[in-house]
């Protein structure tokens, strides 16, 4: 009787088990994985902030690159949060308080001053992501957040070397 039991209620447990009945498990994450979910969407929602703030500088390039910013970092947020959370990760609601910061201080100022400012932090921030992405790559242990990192990484590189050239100009 006691083996039937336990015969029926190992047939039931794996038969009502998340896999069995298709649901999507969540992939082992390492500390870098669930770092990177975060740092990488404290990146995007920074990068939008500053890339709305860019509506206020002088030249058309700086609020173009700003506008640029705000689409694509939106478009790169969403697979972060949909990564995120059927991880389980919880995401702040803001960027870290150097990223806060470093905004700050650039909205501080206006004119020409504003836009060298603007590029200037922007070209920090982003080659602070891309170091953020190589780790992840290097380090993660997820298939699916190092996708995440992998498919982000161009747009990023795209966007420091825009920012460059920008610099460049001035």
């Amino acid at each position: 009787m006691t083996r039937r039991i336990t015969m029926a209620a190992a047939v039931a447990a794996v038969a009502f088990s998340p896999v069995a009945a298709g649901a999507v498990t969540s992939p082992e994450l390492n500390d870098q994985d669930r770092t990177f979910l975060v740092q990488a969407h404290q990146a995007n929602l920074a990068e939008i902030q500053a890339g709305k703030a860019a509506g206020e500088a002088v030249t058309d390039e700086v609020r173009e690159l700003g506008a640029m910013l705000v689409r694509d970092h939106t478009t790169l947020d969403r697979a972060v949060e949909r990564e995120a959370d059927q991880a389980g990760v919880d995401l702040p609601d803001a960027p870290n308080p150097q990223q806060r910061a470093a905004l700050a201080q650039v909205k501080a100022k206006s004119g020409e001053d504003f836009d060298q400012a603007w590029v200037a932090s922007q070209i920090t921030g982003h080659r602070q992501t891309l170091a953020a992405i190589d780790e992840q790559l290097r380090d993660g242990a997820s298939a699916e957040v190092k996708k995440v990192a992998s498919d982000a990484r161009p747009v990023v590189q795209m966007h420091l070397d825009t920012l460059l050239r920008a610099d460049e100009a001035h």
